[in-house]
């Protein structure tokens, strides 16, 4: 007996039915208060992470596509001023090739002036000692007839 009274009854009642119209207002009071507030922060949050990443990977592909147009750049740089040394190079040394050339050319001439230049002294002096040699065997001879 003593079990039954203190025993829960099962039984549905008015009371319940209040309480499931209170639970039910409080939910939509709930939601329209507190809920849809945090939910609209929640969303625009999202939207702003979304927002912010799309605008960092379009940053970071500029970024890449500006480094590569940079590193494309140096290395055409690059390529032209080794172009512009060789091209420099090529010009000192036909330069230097010519002048060498034109220095051979000066130093035949010369060359060529000297042995001519040598060559009529020679005859000169052979003139000469054929004419001292005449003169020398005229007085050899006539220093020979006379005695």
């Amino acid at each position: 007996m003593f079990l039954a009274e203190t025993s829960i009854q099962l039984v549905p009642d008015g009371t319940l039915l209040l309480h499931l119209l209170m639970v039910a207002v409080m939910v939509f009071v709930l939601n329209r208060t507190l809920l849809k507030p945090i939910n609209q922060i929640l969303s625009e949050r999202e939207k702003q992470i979304t927002g912010r990443l799309r605008e960092a990977e379009a940053l970071s592909t500029e970024t890449e596509e500006k480094r590569r147009r940079y590193n494309s750049a140096l290395r055409e740089a690059r390529a032209e001023g080794y172009r512009l040394l060789e091209k420099e190079r090529a010009a000192a040394l036909k330069e230097k090739d010519e002048k060498v050339r034109q220095y051979r050319e000066q130093m035949s001439k010369t060359v060529a002036a000297q042995l001519e230049m040598t060559r009529q002294q020679e005859q000169l002096v052979r003139q000469e000692l054929e004419s001292q040699a005449a003169v020398v065997g005229d007085m050899i001879s006539s220093q020979i007839l006379r005695r």
